[in-house]
């Protein structure tokens, strides 16, 4: 059996299948590890969930901010997407509420404790341990399962970015779905608070009051790896020892990569199918 981590696909399917054709991946023996928004600007998202869907538990994903996107307008109803057209055979194919349901039920983060990695869509917050990072988003996971869903993705504080103890619930559930799928930098300031906006990667940086949040010391020990999506302007390199970014940009016309967990060789395929 191998184990392969794969990056934010975007709803690339004709691409996803070259390169798992590429590293001979056998979906009854390996393991596909995928770091979340697997639909939006890609025109084949509904084609790619469902095939994740029928890997069954050979895939191992978790949510990504557009995924996330896709549920509440799912649960919102039709109008909501009338503008991204890629996503509207959820509505309109019947298996397109089984597959909501299956989102609904991934986790946000995934831990392998035996091989010491987790799987992240942005990453995790440097403030949090172990058992904090998996604590928090199982809490989440759970409203996410639940009938209170609806209510708490259409309250989300999209820009709630300070992590403390007293935060009520929909602050809470707003930094923990914002720090877990949309993270990038930190605010080198007393409350190390997330930055929701800035994109450029690290060495286009020129503000000092800013840093990756993969350059903070870290409560997780260095000895476990964290694979990630979501940051394609890093061109999946820059970060310290142990941190795996693997958003390539496929959906932006660059490359979609895939990354061998027994030898961490990458392979990539490119959007542009010769």
């Amino acid at each position: 059996m191998n184990t392969y981590f794969v990056g934010d696909i975007h709803g690339c399917y004709t691409q996803l299948q070259l390169l798992l054709k590429k590293v001979s991946f056998n979906s009854e023996k390996d393991e596909l590890w995928v770091t979340g928004d697997l639909v939006s600007r890609g025109d084949k998202s509904f084609e790619v969930v469902e095939y994740l869907f029928s890997l069954g538990n050979r895939a191992k994903i978790v949510l990504g901010n557009h995924d996330i996107y896709l549920i509440k307008s799912y649960l919102n109803g039709f109008d909501e997407l009338k503008t991204e057209s890629y996503l509207l055979p959820f509505f309109e194919n019947k298996k397109g509420a089984i597959l909501i349901e299956w989102l609904r039920n991934q986790p946000l983060l995934r831990f392998d404790k035996e091989r010491k990695f987790f799987l992240s869509h942005a990453g995790i917050p440097p403030c949090w341990d172990i058992d904090t990072a998996l604590k928090y988003a199982k809490k989440s996971e759970k409203i996410l399962k639940s009938t209170q869903c609806y209510k708490y993705l259409n309250n989300i504080l999209s820009n709630h970015n300070t992590w403390n103890s007293k935060l009520n619930n929909i602050e809470e559930f707003s930094f923990i779905i914002n720090a877990l799928t949309r993270m990038r930098y930190i605010n080198l300031d007393k409350t190390n608070s997330l930055n929701l906006i800035e994109k450029i990667p690290p060495h286009k940086n020129l503000n000092k009051n800013l840093t990756p949040w993969f350059f903070m010391k870290r409560k997780i020990p260095n000895n476990y790896s964290i694979f990630f999506g979501h940051w394609s302007a890093l061109e999946g390199k820059g970060t310290p020892e142990g941190f795996f970014p693997l958003d390539t940009g496929c959906c932006w016309g660059k490359k979609l990569t895939i990354i061998r967990w027994i030898d961490k060789k990458k392979f990539f395929q490119s959007y542009k199918i010769i």
